[in-house]
């Protein structure tokens, strides 16, 4: 039987699983010898769980199966065709497995906790590679594959997060999307290409993006492109075809949710997983594509292409670009970026941002619009909650400590104003924590001395009235 691309990761994982296992069994003093069947009796449930979730159990996936699995375990699959697999329904109802973590990985989180060791992220890693491996065997990757790889790696990463050095990369408090401010001025790009850092593992990048305050549904959105790009280029590194679709994105919401620094999270996913080479950020607008002389503005749209060369270009406010008449040159930027996103879609992401209603107005701008941005990611306002989350993330970054009830104070502002068009979320956050500093600066000002709790400690006499215009 031909060895299929889901064999190297089977192996792959019983090794290094089996391995951590095994040292794990050693330092408690027991014998090791199960170790790398335990850990193939993971593999197999993993694998067969996600077949479970596709609910197809074709003959390609299940031969696949066979292969990878019948020299390792001492059952019916040795010298098994499809057809028996199905009437031993050794794959059907099977996708319960990941509802929780297995009793495998849970004892290697134990092991952590116990010995300062990382083999639960062993597992994690490795797992999550066999995963999207499984998901690859079939051409198209259906959503609800994704979304079940993702609902069970969230399983996953509280067990890393308890253990010592805190989680899969990610950083143990929460923060706000806006803090510190990221992206590029308008028109520039976030890092010269020859000053990027080398390309963080994409996990890591997600458990940033974990890290942020609320932003739920966008955090989905964002894992299940992260996981399909992830499969298709398994599928690519094996030789298979590739079911290709566009990369650009629309984002729509309110200013302050959250769009840029999801954008430059995005662009880093995009370079971890070999989208794109260089993975920097350009952020625009109409000011930085428009030019008020004929042919200008073409010219202005190639240079914010050039610079997002090898990354992504970020246009904030998209819809203003289709305001105006016939003869106004954000028409001819629009054309011109509908030229561009085609000829270079193999080298630069391109994301319009704007308000949502605004925004399905653009995509009808230009006949090749909408099929060139097909996927739309909303970014809901936050929660008075979340907002006071983002006030206390920013008091952290800097060392400030506000008391409970100037954070009582800082709700009931935020809380008093109107969620309507143009709410400024995280942005009113931080104009409100900038008075609230202002104001406890002067207050310390005056005192003859000082302590390091009046340095860090925000009083409700800090908080003002109402909120800063």
């Amino acid at each position: 039987m031909p060895r299929s691309l889901l064999d190297d990761a089977v192996a792959d994982f019983v090794a290094a699983v089996g391995d951590v296992l095994a040292e794990l069994a050693r330092r408690a003093g027991r014998d090791a010898e199960r170790a790398e069947r335990d850990a193939a009796l993971d593999a197999f449930s993993l694998v067969a769980a996600l077949l479970d979730v596709e609910g197809r159990e074709d003959d390609a996936q299940l031969w696949a199966l066979i292969g990878a699995f019948a020299g390792r375990l001492d059952t019916s699959l040795s010298g098994a065709t499809p057809e028996a697999v199905r009437t031993a329904g050794l794959v059907r109802d099977k996708r319960d497995w990941l509802e929780r973590p297995s009793a495998l990985v849970e004892t290697l989180a134990a092991g952590d906790q116990r010995l300062g060791t990382a083999f639960a992220r062993t597992y994690y890693h490795r797992a999550v590679r066999l995963a999207h491996t499984t998901a690859a065997l079939d051409e198209h990757t259906s959503r609800r594959e994704l979304e079940a790889i993702e609902a069970w790696r969230g399983r996953l990463l509280p067990l890393l997060r308890a253990a010592p050095g805190a989680g899969a990369g990610g950083s143990p408090a929460a923060r706000s999307a806006n803090v510190p401010p990221t992206g590029a001025r308008a028109g520039t790009a976030a890092v010269p290409a020859e000053e990027l850092a080398p390309a963080r593992p994409v996990e890591e990048v997600l458990a940033e993006l974990d890290d942020l305050v609320g932003l739920a549904a966008v955090k989905a959105e964002v894992k299940l492109v992260a996981n399909l790009l992830a499969v298709q280029e398994l599928r690519r590194q094996h030789g298979l075809p590739v079911m290709e679709g566009s990369r650009h994105l629309v984002f729509v919401g309110n200013p302050g949710t959250g769009k840029t620094t999801v954008a430059r999270l995005l662009a880093e996913v995009y370079r971890s997983l070999g989208v794109v080479e260089q993975g920097q950020l350009v952020e625009t607008d109409r000011s930085g594509l428009v030019a008020g002389f004929v042919g200008q503005t073409a010219l202005r749209v190639r240079d914010a292409f050039d610079r997002a060369d090898g990354g992504v270009l970020l246009i904030d406010e998209a819809y203003a670009l289709a305001r105006g008449g016939e003869n106004d040159f954000g028409r001819e930027a629009i054309d011109t970026l509908v030229k561009f996103v085609e000829d270079r879609r193999d080298r630069t992401v391109v994301i319009v941002a704007g308000y949502p209603e605004e925004m399905a107005h653009f995509v009808e701008a230009n006949p090749g619009l909408r099929s060139r941005f097909p996927t739309t990611i909303r970014f809901a306002d936050y929660s008075s909650g979340e907002l006071v989350a983002i006030f206390e993330s920013m008091g952290t970054k800097l060392r400030y400590l506000p008391t409970s009830e100037a954070l009582a104070l800082v709700r009931a502002l935020v809380e008093a104003v109107p969620r309507d068009k143009g709410f400024g979320n995280a942005r009113l956050v931080r104009n409100l924590f900038e008075v609230v500093v202002a104001r406890h600066a002067s207050r310390v000002v005056a005192l003859p001395k000082p302590t390091e709790e009046d340095l860090t400690v925000l009083l409700p006499e800090d908080v003002p009235d109402q909120l800063p215009a």
